[in-house]
C-alpha cells in the first residue's frame, strides 16, 4: 500500500526543472550542430516513399529468396516493401475493419500480405511496440531530440554513447524529423535493413545485395 507524504507536490503545481549541467548543454549543443549526412559504407539508402497517414511499420521474411520485407500500415491501407530493392511487392487499400490497425490486437499485429499472406506481422509506431535498435555486429541506433519535438535519429558503431566519438567516424546524424511525427526506427531482425518512419513517409537503408550486387557486412 502507498503512503502518501506531506513533500508531495500539490496537484496543478509544476515541479521546477533543474538546468542543465555543463556537461548536458555541451552534449545537446553537440547534437543540435550535427549536420544530416548519408548512412556510412556498408548501407545505402535503398528507398524513400511517401505514406500519408502511417500509422506503423513492421519486419517480415521474404520466403523464397529470405531478404527483409518491410510492412507499412497506414491509414489507406497496407503495403508491404522489398527493402533491397525499395520495390513495393504488395498492396491492401481495404483491409478488414478488425485488422486494418495494430491496435486491435494486444500483439500489436497486422495480417501478412503478398509473400507472406498467412502470417502476422508485429508493427511498431503510434500505437506502441518497438524495433531492434542493436545489431549482432554493433552497429546501434538512438532517437535523440535536443530541440524537442523534432527528433534525429543517430547511427553508430561501438560501445557507449554514439555521441562520445567523432562524429563522421563514430556516429552519424541521419535523419531529422522535423516536418512529421516520427513513428518508429529501428533495425530488422536480421540487422541487414534499417528503417525510420514518421507519419507521412518510409525511408529504408539496407546492407543487403542490390541489384545485380553483393551484400557487405
Amino acid at each position: 500500500m502507498t503512503k502518501w507524504t506531506e513533500n508531495e507536490p500539490s496537484a496543478g503545481q509544476p515541479s521546477p526543472e533543474p538546468e542543465l549541467s555543463a556537461y548536458q548543454q555541451a552534449m545537446r549543443e553537440r547534437l543540435l550542430a550535427a549536420p544530416v549526412v548519408p548512412a556510412p559504407e556498408p548501407w545505402r539508402r535503398s528507398a524513400y516513399a511517401p505514406v500519408g497517414g502511417l500509422l506503423g511499420i513492421g519486419f517480415a521474411v521474404h520466403p523464397g529468396t529470405g531478404q527483409d520485407l518491410v510492412m507499412v500500415v497506414s491509414s489507406d491501407g497496407h503495403g508491404l516493401f522489398d527493402a533491397v530493392t525499395g520495390e513495393k511487392v504488395a498492396r491492401d487499400r481495404d483491409p478488414a475493419p478488425e485488422d486494418s490497425g495494430p491496435d486491435a490486437d494486444p500483439a500489436l499485429s497486422c495480417p501478412g500480405l503478398g509473400p507472406v499472406a498467412g502470417s502476422r506481422v508485429r508493427v511498431a509506431g503510434l500505437f506502441g511496440g518497438g524495433l531492434h535498435t542493436t545489431t549482432e555486429d554493433g552497429w546501434n541506433l538512438e532517437v535523440v531530440a535536443p530541440a524537442w519535438p523534432n527528433e534525429r535519429v543517430l547511427l553508430s558503431r561501438g560501445s557507449g554513447l554514439p555521441h562520445s566519438g567523432p562524429y563522421g567516424e563514430r556516429w552519424w546524424h541521419i535523419f531529422h524529423s522535423h516536418y512529421s511525427e516520427l513513428r518508429a526506427a529501428g533495425f530488422s531482425p536480421s540487422g541487414q535493413t534499417l528503417a525510420v518512419a514518421t507519419s507521412s513517409d518510409l525511408s529504408l537503408w539496407t546492407r543487403g545485395a542490390g541489384p545485380g550486387g553483393t551484400g557487405s557486412d
